[in-house]
């Protein structure tokens, strides 16, 4: 048997540059579940996968973070209740790909740490 060494992940670490203010973004506006918080860290549960918001510990950390991709069911609605709350949006929500009967869409937006995120949902057509 093959031995495995990755199981999941289990964190994603965001850089961000006012912890106050991202704080009430990831949890007032995207609506995620704050675990708990420090002076300089936060810790969000996502359906499992825990969320770190960060002050960079050194300038040499302090740049955007990767894309997440956060999966909803209906991203028309998604898109529409997060514009009244005042999220700014890259772009309004698309198809990126078509397989068989399932359409992916994404909408692009932005934190108030100025990192790129995206909101996915997939569609039986």
């Amino acid at each position: 048997m093959e031995y495995k060494l990755i199981n999941h992940i289990g964190q994603i670490g965001v850089p961000v540059k006012d912890l106050n203010r991202a704080l009430d973004f990831y949890k007032e506006k995207l609506g995620l579940s704050l675990l708990f918080n420090t002076d300089s860290m936060a810790f969000f549960d996502c359906n499992g996968l825990r969320l770190m918001l960060s002050l960079p510990e050194k300038d040499e950390f302090a740049h955007s973070s990767s894309v997440i991709y956060f999966q909803v069911t209906n991203i028309k609605d998604t898109y529409e209740r997060l514009l009244n709350k005042e999220v700014t949006f890259i772009d309004e929500p698309h198809v990126v790909t078509k397989m068989g009967q399932t359409e992916t869409w994404m909408v692009f937006f932005k934190d108030t740490e100025d990192n790129t995120h995206a909101f996915m949902s997939e569609v039986q057509v």
